[in-house]
């Protein structure tokens, strides 16, 4: 077996060994060498067993520390008003976190990997940074929500920040994808189990809907806009896509267990959406009750107030959520940031390797978590505001990681057979076009703070619009050049040429043939990306890119701006 994963290593995309081989996951092992589910449905559970994890990690890790606080925020200022927003958003998730996972199984590589070698260094670069510098705020704001649950729960704070922390990086350092990830499952399975704080709120529509605190402390268009944005970079973080493209890498999945991916993916979803309204639905019938605090950032004030108001179990269990979310929320965001600097460096980066065999990948994810606990320890440092603060640049940052994604999805030399169809790209083009048009709104109040909201709301739909037409033509262009023969799949390399059977696809009975294009799919993977010719440039897409680029910075200044400014007013 282990000369047959050299071969797939030589004759695909993927570059350590390590990511070949049996998933052994935590719920259960599927051995390299299964070629097809079972036909019982107990049978196939299993493999779904097995499969299961990347996607529900992702995802739910999502609900971290910053999107408790602002799921509570939002059901604070807004009620359940903002409820509906969870619905697009999380089409919008499934549909990027899917890509991730394509990505990953058919290349067989992380997303920084694949924008170097696609994109060049300078993209690469740029990705890279912004996602490290992300992920580090967004480690902060994690440790700072194990600090304030700690405080609400009357434990010390800076002894509860060092014991996260001390965790998080002994689970790491133990070596195994299989215990890792097992670690990782449990801290979702408490998650999950506190979500029935949304029967403890009963929430009343009207009431609700209505709160006294209600755009009394951020009134205006432009909070508005920043609490919208904030929840989008929430639910849709970056970080999630590089995240479970590496996992789903590591973990060994590839094109034939794809189905079982995306039904982990689609429960992640679910549950992570159930998670996100249960706290604002909790937080809006909290101030429904009985008023709001005097800060709508002051996650600690909501806590109490949520205690106060719905009984002191309800604000516990608050917290206990908070607490568990952000060691969760910790432990993913600081493994991507891992997998992402050994895509970049080709240094070794596998959960599966030991830290003598990957120093750097283990060095990095010790590194940061250790950095920002001890930041989060520093006096002077604003809770609320670098929360609310880094969500928001999270959204900011989300458009330029997703047209990656959509670009690298349209990669027929990278995906062949399994490339976006026309629906994906509909969805993630409008995805896009929103992001823009709302960090747009975002700029435009933040420098005319008295802009008519229907002027701004127009200039939204025109974008999104616009972004529809654009990759809808450059879709069907994609469909006919992949139709003409693009792309060709690669020569059956040894290990192929073995495994190859009348039925070998997921899904097909082992009673009926496979298709052509069934078997195809099923063990198509990714070339060497040396030898794949590099995406033309044009002068459109170039201008395109550089203008993303620079308005995203342009965005970005703009918030550390109000940033500042809220915190000399405090």
């Amino acid at each position: 077996m282990a000369h047959l994963l050299d071969d797939e290593t030589l004759d695909s995309a993927v570059i350590d060994a390590a990511h070949l081989g049996d998933i052994r996951g935590a719920w259960g092992t599927l051995r390299w060498r299964q070629l097809w589910p079972p036909r019982t449905l107990r049978g196939r559970l299993g493999v779904l067993a097995a499969v299961m994890g990347p996607g529900l990690l992702a995802l739910i890790a999502g609900n971290d520390a910053g999107g408790v606080a602002t799921y509570a925020q939002a059901g604070q200022e807004q009620g359940i008003r903002l409820l509906w927003v969870l619905v697009p958003l999380g089409l919008v998730l499934f549909v990027n976190q899917e890509m991730a996972a394509r990505l990953g199984a058919v290349s067989g590589v992380g997303h920084a990997r694949l924008i170097v070698e696609r994109f060049g260094r300078l993209w690469g670069a740029f990705s890279l940074g912004d996602l490290l510098l992300l992920n580090v705020l967004t480690l902060v704001t994690e440790f700072i929500g194990v600090r304030i649950a700690a405080e609400h729960l009357g434990v010390p704070s800076a002894p509860a920040v060092g014991v996260a922390a001390l965790v998080l990086i002994a689970a790491t350092l133990a070596g195994g994808f299989q215990r890792w990830e097992r670690v990782m499952l449990l801290l979702v399975a408490v998650d999950v189990a506190l979500m029935p704080l949304l029967l403890l709120a009963h929430p009343v529509a009207g009431g609700a809907a209505t709160t006294p605190g209600a755009l009394t402390h951020h009134a205006g268009l432009q909070s508005a806009v920043v609490l919208i944005v904030a929840l989008m970079g929430t639910t849709v973080a970056p970080w999630q896509l590089f995240f479970q493209q590496s996992a789903t890498v590591d973990k060994r999945i590839t094109p034939r267990w794809l189905a079982y991916a995306r039904v982990d993916t689609a429960l992640g979803t679910v549950l992570m959406l159930a998670g996100a309204a249960a706290v604002m639905a909790v937080s809006a019938s909290a101030f429904a009750a009985g008023g709001a605090v005097a800060d709508g950032e002051d996650v600690g004030g909501i806590l109490a107030a949520v205690g106060s108001h719905l009984g002191p179990g309800a604000g516990d269990l608050l917290a206990l959520l908070l607490f568990d979310s952000a060691v969760l929320g910790a432990a993913a965001v600081a493994m991507a940031s891992s997998y992402a600097v050994g895509d970049v460096t080709g240094a070794r980066h596998s959960l599966h390797r030991t830290p003598r065999q990957a120093p750097l990948f283990y060095a990095v994810a010790t590194l940061v978590v250790a950095v920002t606990a001890g930041a989060v320890l520093l006096p002077g440092l604003d809770p609320d505001a670098v929360t609310v603060s880094v969500q928001v640049l999270a959204g900011l940052l989300l458009p330029g990681a997703t047209v990656f994604m959509l670009l690298l999805c349209n990669d027929t030399a990278v995906l062949g057979p399994w490339s976006n169809g026309r629906w994906l790209n509909a969805v993630a083009a409008t995805s896009v076009a929103a992001l823009l048009a709302l960090s747009g709104m975002l700029v435009v109040t933040a420098l005319y703070p008295d802009a008519p909201a229907v002027g701004v709301g127009a200039a939204l739909g025109g974008a999104a619009a616009l972004g529809l037409l654009a990759v809808g033509l450059s879709g069907v262009r994609r469909r006919r050049r992949a139709e003409r023969g693009f792309w060709t799949a690669p020569a059956a390399t040894p290990q192929l040429r073995l495994l190859r059977r009348p039925v070998v696809v997921l899904g097909v009975p082992r009673g009926r043939a496979a298709s052509p294009l069934d078997d195809e799919r099923a063990f198509w993977r990714t070339p060497p990306l040396a030898e794949l010719r590099r995406p033309v440039w044009t002068a459109g897409r170039l201008a395109g890119m550089v203008a993303l680029r620079g308005y995203v910075v342009l965005s970005v200044l703009l918030l550390a701006g109000r940033a500042v400014a809220t915190a000399l007013r405090h």
